[in-house]
């Protein structure tokens, strides 16, 4: 990082800052209308929104700042001390949008960059604030691979997917995939459209 314990000021800005509570409730409300908005339109196919969790769905703001101040950095090893604990809380507005699309009719994907063996802990974490589909076949582990396009791609074969919900620009295309800044910039650019319609993006 640039400076000192910086992870932990961005942990300290995601816990604290009014702003940042703003902000994530202002897209889970915008989320809200757009879903509102597909209750009144008709589809051939099921509809589905696919979502992020860490930093969309669970807050691990209390990883980031402990590690930091220890002098750490993030590890595979000790992230999976922290999501075996299953203590996340949630991203403001996330809970009551969720179990809202659901009650539309809408089936909700958790598309994951978590690992196989942390899927029984988040399983527990999700049902502990009761978030819908929040079972095995609705959560999507990642087999080591970070590119969510795969797994969308095969939620793609039976739905339409209606909306995506993330904290990174990943989340939502595979133009985004480890892409440069310059690259990553233009692509929001060229899919200006689809923000705050189908891509709903949480503050990272």
């Amino acid at each position: 990082t640039l400076l000192p314990h910086g992870p932990a000021w961005g942990a300290l800005y995601q816990q604290r800052a009014a702003e940042y509570k703003a902000l994530c409730l202002q897209a889970y409300q915008l989320a809200t209308m757009r879903v509102e908005e597909m209750s009144h339109q008709q589809t051939l196919r099921p509809r589905a929104i696919v979502t992020n969790i860490d930093e969309t769905v669970l807050d691990n703001s209390p990883y980031t700042a402990k590690t930091t101040l220890e002098g750490k950095s993030w590890s595979q090893a000790t992230w999976e001390e922290w999501t075996a604990k299953a203590a996340c809380d949630t991203v403001p507005g996330a809970p009551s949008f969720f179990k809202y699309a659901a009650q539309t009719g809408l089936t909700v994907y958790y598309v994951t960059n978590r690992l196989e063996n942390e899927r029984a802990a988040t399983l527990k974490n999700l049902q502990r604030y009761n978030f819908p589909f929040a079972d095995n076949e609705h959560l999507i582990m990642s087999s080591g691979n970070s590119n969510k396009e795969e797994r969308r791609a095969a939620i793609a074969k039976k739905y339409e997917i209606a909306m995506l919900v993330g904290d990174n620009l990943g989340d939502f295309a595979e133009d985004f995939y480890k892409k440069t800044p310059e690259e990553r910039s233009l692509a929001v650019d060229r899919l200006r459209d689809q923000f705050g319609r189908r891509f709903i993006i949480i503050p990272n």
